[in-house]
């Protein structure tokens, strides 16, 4: 998340288990993860948690985020960082729903 704030901005929030109402429901190997983080900026918010659902089966796979920009020069600046230590997918174009690119980031995410 604090690689998202670099290239995004806003204001990272990360409440840790162990700070978190629902400390006592976790295992202790849990308890320095991050329950909840919360990205807010001036037209966005990202959220995310490294806690795994045990209702949920896990499943490496694509992510996907849009990220509107003002300009075509914002575009190709946060499409550089994100790509940054990644892969560029998909270089920045004009498509029919504006100008857009593709990215797997340093940590996979694509």
């Amino acid at each position: 998340m604090t690689f998202y704030q670099s290239v995004l901005g806003g204001e990272l929030n990360l409440m840790p288990v162990k700070d978190s109402p629902m400390k006592d429901n976790f295992p202790a190997k849990a308890q320095g993860g991050v329950l909840h983080a919360d990205l807010p900026g001036s037209n966005f918010n990202l959220l995310g948690a490294d806690m795994p659902n045990p209702n949920i089966e896990a499943v490496v796979g694509l992510v996907s985020l849009t990220i509107t920009c003002a300009t075509k020069a914002e575009v190709n600046e946060k499409f550089a960082k994100l790509a940054g230590g990644g892969k560029d997918v998909h270089e920045v174009m004009t498509f029919f729903a504006g100008t857009m690119g593709n990215v797997i980031d340093k940590y996979s995410v694509g």
